[in-house]
Order: structure tokens, then sequence, then C-alpha cells
């Protein structure tokens, strides 16, 4: 044991020492680093007070599931008028503030929890953010009496009509930065390495009823932004597991189907623009689209220099889009039914496609934008609030965490 502390403690310090003069981070990732600091060490202190809150701490009546299921009611579904026992009724666009929102809440509470104390840990080093942010995954992802469920059963439920829908799976775009802050947080000395495999594990089921449920090819089939979340956070999720078929998969997805097929020709999305909230739906699935593209994109298969044999690509989609984000009063089509005075917000494809392609007025853009939105409407909408942990070391500093995870497995070899 005494010959496997030293190796553990001589190799991170030697990586302690090369962190500080190899790890390749570019000028955006640090002004990056210094627009958050300041708002990332405020939210990782709050995050460091709170206890986990799981699906188990809320109920619903009109559940159909039981006391682990995360249940959600669609979001533009009303009680009729003509009678109270009869099916909800759809107004689209228009939000229902009664429906149960409880679980979606406690969701977006994880990822912003998870968000911030990784962010904080990649900031400091300090492991008491890795050790409070592994207490709130195991309450949901381990630990019986607490633990969610790994599928959707019972998302986006309809009053009369559906007990649950694939539309739901939409709702766990909030689990994104619980697995990407979980690698940003990986090498830590202070991570536990069984706990961690055991919450890939239910990541690792929860894939598999994504891709082989009825809710989930339905979801999978979606043409509009539905299709692309699927997409986006099944890549997330494989990425963390570790599963490279199915990462293999979106990728393909992402080139045959959701690029050519949803994007026109001018890199606008048509589909968005005919809903009720174009505006909003708009910067939403381009969100979604560059996040899947900065999630897939590698060395060997960089996705953001993807092209179709017509032209389209997630560059011309951000050049569409960007002028009217900033400046919103240039939007040429109409305003939307609901929430058009709240975006946009601190959008993720600017601060992506800005790192992606070195471009500076994207980058001043995000900069100014708010960075920690109040709405609810506009947080359940914004796949990524924490951009710090999606922008990764460059090569030297992914062959650091590498050498250093190496030296780890060795050293358990010795003490066993």
């Amino acid at each position: 044991m005494r010959i496997a502390l030293i190796i553990i403690t001589i190799v991170s310090l030697a990586c302690s020492s090369q962190r500080k003069a190899t790890t390749s981070t570019s000028p955006i990732q640090k002004e990056v680093s210094q627009t958050l600091r300041k708002h990332i060490l405020e939210e990782a202190a709050w995050a460091l007070t709170q206890e986990p809150i799981t699906v188990t701490a809320h109920t619903s009546p009109r559940s159909a599931g039981g006391k682990h299921d995360f249940f959600s009611e669609g979001d533009y579904w009303w009680p009729n008028p003509a009678s109270a026992d009869s099916p909800y009724i759809q107004k689209d666009g228009m939000t229902n503030p009664d429906n149960f929102v409880a679980h979606r809440h406690a969701m977006i509470r994880l990822s912003r929890v998870i968000g911030a104390l990784a962010s904080a840990y990649k900031l400091t080093g300090d492991s008491k953010y890795v050790l409070h942010a592994l207490k709130h995954c195991q309450a949901w992802f381990t630990n019986e009496a607490t633990m969610m469920n790994p599928n959707l059963l019972y998302a986006q439920a309809i009053k009369g009509r559906f007990t649950g829908r694939g539309i739901g799976i939409i709702d766990t775009i909030q689990l994104m930065e619980v697995v990407q802050g979980l690698l940003a947080m990986q090498s830590s000395t202070a991570m536990d390495q069984r706990a961690l495999t055991a919450i890939r594990g239910w990541f690792d089921k929860y894939i598999t009823w994504l891709t082989t449920h009825k809710y989930g090819k339905d979801e999978m089939n979606a043409e509009n932004n539905h299709g692309t979340c699927w997409a986006m956070q099944v890549a997330s999720f494989a990425k963390f597991t570790g599963n490279k078929e199915v990462m293999k998969f979106c990728s393909d997805r992402y080139k045959n189907v959701l690029l050519p097929n949803q994007m026109a020709a001018d890199g606008s999305f048509p589909r968005e623009i005919r809903r009720t909230k174009p505006y909003g739906y708009s910067i939403f699935n381009l969100d979604a689209m560059t996040t899947l593209v900065q999630i897939l994109s590698t060395k060997e298969d960089n996705i953001w220099n993807y092209t179709t044999a017509d032209g389209k690509s997630i560059k011309k989609g951000i050049e569409y889009l960007h002028p009217y984000v900033e400046d919103k009063s240039k939007w040429p089509f109409a305003k939307d039914i609901m929430y058009w005075d709240e975006w946009p917000v601190a959008q993720p494809f600017l601060v992506f496609g800005a790192n992606a392609y070195n471009n500076g007025a994207w980058l001043k853009t995000w900069k100014r934008l708010e960075h920690d939105p109040k709405v609810d409407e506009v947080i359940r909408n914004l796949p990524v609030r924490n951009p710090l942990i999606w922008l990764e070391p460059g090569p030297k500093g992914r062959r650091e965490i590498k050498a250093y995870l190496v030296a780890r497995q060795t050293a358990d070899v010795i003490a066993r």
C-alpha cells in the first residue's frame, strides 16, 4: 500500500508540474475562463451548500409511474374549459403554469450543481468540488433509496391522452452537463472510481433504453429540434460511457440526416421558423446542433469542418443566426408568441463556434450576453450553461490525463 501511495504522489507532483508547463489552452479558452471565473466560484460556493434532491422528493397524482420514475407534463397542454374531466387540449407555444414540473426543476438543479462544481474544479483543482459532486450523483444514479429509474416512460404526459411520450426525452438534456462535469473531474485523486463506474452503469442502461424503446426511436426520428436533441444527449452519454459504436451512429446521423434535412441552403432551420416561437426555437436547435458537433468532433474526424455536398455546414448555421442574436431587431420573421424578450442569452453556439473557428466577433457577442438567466423557460432550453467544462485541454493536456490514469491503474495493481 505504501508503494502505491508513493507512486501516486510522485505522478501527481509530476503531472502538477507538467500541467503548468504543457497544458494547451487557446486564447479563447482563456477568455472564457476570465469571463466566467467570478460567476463560477459564486455558483460553486452555493452548490457546496446544497443537499441532493432527486425525483423521489416529489410525486404527482397524475403520474402513472412510481416514486423512482421521472414525470413531467406536456408544456402546451391545458384543461378543457368545457369539462374539467375531459382530456387536455393543446395551445401551441403557450406554457401551462399548473403542470407538474418538480422533477424537471430537480434535474435542472442537479445540472446546475454539477456544472458549477466541475467548472470550479477546472479553475482551482480543489478536491472538495469533486467530493460534493459525487454525493449528488450517487443520490441520483446509484443510491437505491433515492435514485431515478434509467428511462423516461412518464415524461411529457398529457392528462387523459398519454401517460408518457417520446417527446419527453428532451427533458434529459439537463443530464449532459452532469456527465460532462464528471468527465472534467474524472482524473482527480478525490474521484471514487468505483462510484464513477457505477454511475456509468446507469447511463449505459439509459442509452440502451433511448436506442431500443419505442419512445426513444420516435424521438430519434423527429424531424426538428427533438431529433437534434436526441442525438446530442445520446452522444454525450455515449462519450461518458465510452460507447464508440453509439457515438459513431450519432456522427453518421448528424452528417446524413440532421444537417442535410433540417438546414436550408442559407443556414436557417425552416421547421423551427414555422413554429409559434421561431426565434427561440431557431436558437435552441442551433445550440443543440453545435453542442452535438462539439461532443463528436475528434482530431481524426473534425465535424466542425464537415460540409454536405450542397454546401450545408454548422459554420453556415452560425453565420446565418449570429446577426440576429447580435441585433434581434433585424429578425425578419414573426416574434415569438411567448418569451420574446428573454432571448438571446449567452448561447453555447457562439462560444463553441468562436473556439472552433477562432472567431472573435462571435465571442464578443457571447461575452456581452446574460450568463446567468433566471427564467425557467430559458434555462430548460439552454443545453450548456457551463462552457468551461466542454472546452477540453489541447493534445498535451490530454496526454497528461492519460498518463496519470495509467499510473493510477499501475498503483492499484501494486496495492492489491
